[in-house]
C-alpha cells in the first residue's frame, strides 16, 4: 500500500478531447515528511509515519519537537500511520503526489460536514406524510410510531430518529486520477471527496 496526507482545495470539472465532461475534486498532497519507520522487530508491525503541514512552534509541545527532531524535521500539524508501505522510504525523507500516476483508483478518506442536529427527513430519508389534511397540521416530517405498546412496550435499538448528522469518517473507494500537477501539489480525482474545504483526508492506493 501507499498513501499520502493531503488538504481539500475545492472542485471543478475537466473535459476530454471528446467533449465529455467530468466533475473532479481538487486535492492538495503533500510534500509528507517521513517522521517515523516502524518496523516488525521493532514495533510489532511495518509502517511508515507521514507528517504533513508546518505547526508553528509556540504551538508545539516538547514531546513533538524531540520526536520530529529525530528525524530532521519541524514539528507538524497531521501526523498519520500507514502500514506495510509498498515504497522505501527513511525517517527526514519527503512523499510527494509523484507516488501516483495518471489512471490510479485510490481510495479518499476524510471527515464529512457536520449538519447538526437533524429530523428524520433530512437524516434518513423519510418522505413524510405528503398532503396537509385530515387534522395534519404541523406533522408533516414527523417520524411516526417509534414503538410497539402491547407486545416488547420499549423502543428497540437502532430506531431511525432524529439526531445528531455529519461529522462521520467516510472512505470514498476506486476514485480514478485524472490528473496530477507535481509543481503545485495537486492531484484530480474524479467525483466529491468527504469533508468541506481546507479539509484533512488521506489518498491510500
Amino acid at each position: 500500500m501507499k498513501g499520502i496526507i493531503g488538504k481539500k482545495i475545492g472542485m471543478t470539472s475537466i473535459f476530454s478531447s471528446d467533449g465529455k465532461q467530468t466533475p473532479c475534486t481538487i486535492i492538495e498532497a503533500g510534500p509528507c515528511t517521513v517522521a517515523q519507520v516502524k518496523t516488525k522487530e521493532a514495533d510489532g508491525y511495518n509502517a511508515l509515519q507521514l507528517a504533513f503541514g508546518d505547526k508553528n512552534d509556540k504551538h508545539s509541545t516538547a514531546a513533538e519537537k524531540g520526536h520530529f527532531a529525530k528525524s530532521g524535521s519541524t514539528p507538524k500539524k497531521v501526523v498519520k500511520e500507514f502500514r506495510d508501505y509498498s515504497i522505501e522510504k527513511n525517517a527526514g525523507e519527503t512523499v510527494t503526489v509523484d507516488i501516483f500516476a495518471e489512471g490510479d483508483k485510490v481510495d479518499v478518506v476524510g471527515t464529512s460536514k457536520g449538519k447538526g442536529f437533524q429530523g428524520v427527513v433530512k437524516r434518513h430519508g423519510f418522505s413524510g406524510v405528503g398532503e396537509q389534511s385530515h387534522g395534519q397540521h404541523d406533522r408533516q416530517r414527523a417520524p411516526g410510531s417509534i414503538g410497539n405498546s402491547s407486545d416488547a412496550s420499549r423502543v428497540f435499538k437502532g430506531m431511525r430518529m432524529a439526531g445528531r448528522m455529519g461529522g462521520d469518517r467516510v472512505k470514498v473507494k476506486s476514485l480514478k486520477v485524472v490528473k496530477i500537477f507535481p509543481e503545485k501539489n495537486y492531484i484530480l480525482v474524479t467525483g466529491s471527496v468527504p469533508g468541506h474545504n481546507g479539509s484533512i483526508v488521506y489518498i491510500q492506493k
